[in-house]
């Protein structure tokens, strides 16, 4: 079952943080449209919070129509997952977030992805590389922005289950959670999608290759790109806002 994949939060979580873990996840593919959820026991057990905050959280989902409860023999919770993930949600998140924060996301996802990518070049299987070519493709051919946010964060998850490392792995699966909507908001209207291709399959190459040290430093260069685009972003929402401030306050006061 997919739903595995989605990682445990880091201390007991609030209602509405359980409702953005499952939501990242929905949108970027870890669980897939039509898949049944596990129960709320063990979805509970699995995400570390309470049977009550999980039931809590599944009702705000389903208000927001990411999923449905089926009654009956074969009933249960069901993902229904959009075709895009909701673009104003994103840019709050980017909003809320100072340039330290993002500094330091990017600093964890620097250490994970360079040593998956390492790891990957010394232990991937030929099923792992096959896949891993397959998401590179994936995205060149992805229409539509949910497309590519869930073909980016498969490849990178990918890599990281291809170190063979479970601890990794997790680890990738939540920075991914975190951060991929972000960073496809960040391109903006002139998506650079032949840009990331090109990274994602020379990072795939060197796995292939077996040359551990240049993964990892592709990976890691792929990182300090991502950072640079979203403190970009960051800083054009930040400027936006205090334009639109200004205007009101001159609107105000004619």
């Amino acid at each position: 079952m997919r739903a595995a994949l989605i990682s445990p939060l880091r201390t007991a979580g609030r209602t509405d943080e359980v409702v953005q873990r499952i939501s990242e996840a929905i949108h970027l593919g870890l669980v897939v449209d039509g898949e049944q959820l596990p129960t709320e026991v063990e979805f509970a057990t699995q995400l570390g919070v309470s049977p009550m905050t999980l039931r809590e959280a599944l009702a705000v989902l389903r208000e927001q129509g990411l999923v449905e409860t089926r009654r009956g023999r074969n009933g249960g919770t069901f993902v229904r997952r959009p075709a895009n993930p909701p673009l104003a949600l994103l840019e709050d998140r980017i909003r809320s977030a100072t340039v330290s924060e993002l500094r330091d996301l990017a600093d964890e996802q620097f250490a994970v992805s360079g040593a998956s990518a390492r790891l990957a070049a010394e232990r991937a299987s030929a099923a792992s590389l096959r896949r891993l070519l397959s998401l590179v493709e994936q995205l060149s051919r992805a229409d539509g922005l949910g497309a590519r946010i869930r073909a980016d964060s498969r490849f990178h998850i990918e890599v990281a289950i291809a170190s063979q490392s479970e601890r990794l792995t997790r680890r990738e699966v939540d920075l991914q959670s975190g951060t991929a909507g972000l960073l496809w908001l960040s391109y903006g209207g002139g998506t650079p999608v032949d840009e990331v291709v090109e990274e994602h399959h020379a990072i795939a190459t060197a796995i292939a290759e077996e040359d551990g040290e240049r993964a990892r430093t592709l990976a890691e260069r792929h990182v300090q790109r991502n950072l640079r685009r979203l403190i970009e972003l960051h800083l054009r929402l930040a400027e936006r806002d205090l334009t639109e401030r200004e205007g009101e306050e001159v609107a105000d006061g004619a």
